[in-house]
């Protein structure tokens, strides 16, 4: 009987492995070790007598022109030591987060083997929401107090934003941020040129993240696919008959480009819609595209927005 067992057991592993795409196995096969250094545990643990020491070890996080009085109030602050509390409830091990952290630079290293893999540094920052993580070639800065989860009592922002104030949203942020070095940028001012910057960092998610949801690349709530779904037909529609993808009008782009609380369509649809409608269906358009020809992901990055939107022979229909 135990035979029968071990041998079942085995099947069922061998079963698995099959299911795994190539990819994925030549991806786990990739050796990639990420070294996360914990600056904000060796600030807030550390005495202002301390200082000289993490400036010499540290000094990126120390511009000149600050007088120590500045680092050594910020360590005994009662307001950041608290923050500082909560990081530490939220992130004390980052084991998962260094894990998942590996394994996204696995599939970067796939697709681009040149990338240099970076240090990754925790800080604690003033909640720049619009710079969650810093990535420049050898170094990552990942800013913890913007991950303590949607509903932390700290975050006195609106809603569209907070739903992104997860820990699971630490590896798309990376991955954003490692895709600014890798697209290029819009060669024209149309709105169709920024959906289709926009889809090719979403399409980069969908190789470097292949386990994470489309909500979760994108930012949304599972309601807000749902929602662009059954909504793709109308909204095509819309941008046609209203001849936008070559409109170069700036104020689109915080219409149906930009992180927003709803699209601007000025309908009644408006309050239904999540903001960022243009990205999810430049996001479309890519995907369309890498469907219908035979490109590399690098090739398609390098693509521009006219000629990848023409080949992609993009045309939803009504679900």
């Amino acid at each position: 009987m135990k035979k029968i067992f071990t041998l079942l057991a085995f099947v069922f592993f061998a079963f698995g492995c099959d299911k795994k795409s190539k990819v994925e196995q030549a991806v786990e096969e990739i050796p990639v070790s990420v070294q996360v250094e914990r600056f904000d545990k060796a600030f807030f643990e550390a005495k202002p007598q301390d200082l000289p020491k993490l400036k010499a070890e540290y000094p990126l996080f120390f511009p000149k022109g600050n007088d120590d009085k500045v680092w050594t109030d910020k360590m005994q602050n009662p307001q950041w030591r608290e923050l500082y509390q909560e990081v530490q409830k939220k992130f004390g091990n980052f084991e998962k987060e260094t894990e998942g952290i590996d394994a996204l630079f696995k599939h970067i290293k796939y697709y681009f083997p040149a990338t240099k893999v970076p240090k990754v540094v925790t800080v604690i920052a003033e909640m720049d929401y619009q710079n969650k993580v810093i990535y420049a070639d050898s170094v990552m800065i990942v800013s913890l107090e913007l991950y303590l989860g949607k509903d932390h009592r700290f975050y006195q922002f609106p809603d569209y934003l907070k739903q992104n104030f997860e820990p699971e949203q630490i590896l798309p942020d990376i991955a954003s941020a490692f895709s600014v070095g890798k697209i290029a940028p819009p060669q024209e001012n149309t709105l169709l040129s920024y959906m289709v910057y926009a889809g090719k960092e979403l399409y980069l998610k969908d190789m470097l993240l292949p386990d994470y949801t489309d909500a979760q690349k994108i930012g949304y709530k599972p309601e807000q696919i749902k929602w662009c779904e059954e909504n793709q037909a109308d909204m095509w529609r819309f941008f046609i008959d209203n001849t936008l993808l070559y409109d170069t009008d700036q104020k689109l782009l915080p219409r149906f480009i930009n992180p927003a609380p709803f699209s601007k369509f000025y309908l009644e649809i408006d309050n239904e819609s999540p903001g960022q409608v243009g990205a999810w269906l430049g996001w479309q358009i890519v995907r369309a595209y890498m469907r219908n020809n035979e490109v590399s992901l690098e090739q398609m990055l390098q693509t521009d927005s006219k000629t990848l939107f023409e080949q992609s022979k993009y045309k939803p229909k009504k679900p």
